[in-house]
């Protein structure tokens, strides 16, 4: 479980730290935003096969036409919350509905509000660290849209199989100083008849700089599963995460599970003033403070 959530911190950390803050919501905004996708994604092959993989599941337009993103997410026999994120600024607010398959009593909130994450009561910070967990489910959910990101670079490798199809195979890693773990590494298997995301490979580093990628190091291969359509977007809604080392799949150690989503929910921004009695979770200390 430690080796999970360092995994899924990091992700909050690259993307979350990389999207460009936008408040305004309008339809030449967001032709500006899927023209500039375009641009970067067309300029290199591999870009060409996220930028394939995004129009399978709906395309750029729809995703930047869609404001918001809303829908209950949760491990199993983890925390499940249901959650309302704005997809230009990528603040994130939600109302936390269980922890171990057991409900919560009374008013248990957190969010991202761009800068800084909080909990709400603060005695449970010590239960759930709202600095990854507000953003972990969204970020995964939201593959492969928010791999159109600037600041992002794509390799297309070899095909591979997985589960005896071969797949198209294309590496994502991020510039520089992107986020606090910008030496993470995420690796979509995109379906060659369908273009849809089968599954991910990811590998968090947070904390460690960029440590040179070694083909046979741990990773974890999470599995993309039950797509539904919503508001012009394929979603999925059951994830499967299995270790994944030398180039074999492991036993599986994580499932996660969506429903009810929306991408035209109205977004409340006075939801991420943090309440009398929360608190923020502070940042990690950087690599050269551990």
């Amino acid at each position: 479980m430690r080796t999970l959530i360092t995994a899924l911190f990091a992700v909050l950390c690259l993307f979350g730290c990389n999207m460009e803050q936008e408040s305004a919501y309008n339809g030449s905004e967001s032709n500006r935003l899927t023209a500039g996708a375009e641009a970067r994604l067309s300029a290199t092959e591999g870009g060409q096969m996220v930028l394939r993989a995004i129009e399978a599941h709906g395309g750029l337009e729809a995703w930047h036409n869609a404001e918001t993103s809303s829908y209950i997410w949760g491990f199993a026999g983890g925390m499940r919350s249901s959650l309302v994120a704005h997809n230009r600024t990528r603040q994130i607010y939600h109302d936390i509905l269980a922890f171990a398959d057991e409900e919560v009593q009374g008013r248990v909130q957190m969010a991202w509000d761009g800068s800084e994450a909080w909990v709400y009561p603060d005695s449970l910070m010590n239960s759930v660290n709202p600095r990854f967990m507000a953003t972990t489910g969204y970020y995964f959910q939201s593959i492969p849209f928010v791999l159109a990101d600037s600041g992002l670079h794509y390799e297309a490798l070899a095909p591979a199989l997985l589960d005896s199809v071969e797949h198209q195979i294309v590496r994502v890693t991020f510039g520089d100083g992107i986020g606090d773990a910008y030496g993470d590494h995420y690796t979509l298997y995109i379906h060659p008849e369908t273009y849809m995301v089968s599954a991910l490979r990811y590998r968090s580093t947070f904390g460690r700089g960029r440590p040179t990628i070694d083909e046979n190091m741990r990773e974890t291969l999470l599995y993309y599963k039950d797509y539904v359509t919503v508001d012009g977007l394929i979603t999925p809604t059951q994830f499967e995460g299995y270790g994944f080392s030398e180039g074999t799949r492991g036993d599986q150690y994580y499932s996660a599970e969506s429903s009810e989503h929306s991408f035209s929910a109205p977004f409340d921004a006075t939801r991420l003033v943090m309440p009398d009695g929360g608190r923020v979770q502070p940042p990690p200390p950087a690599a050269s403070e551990q």
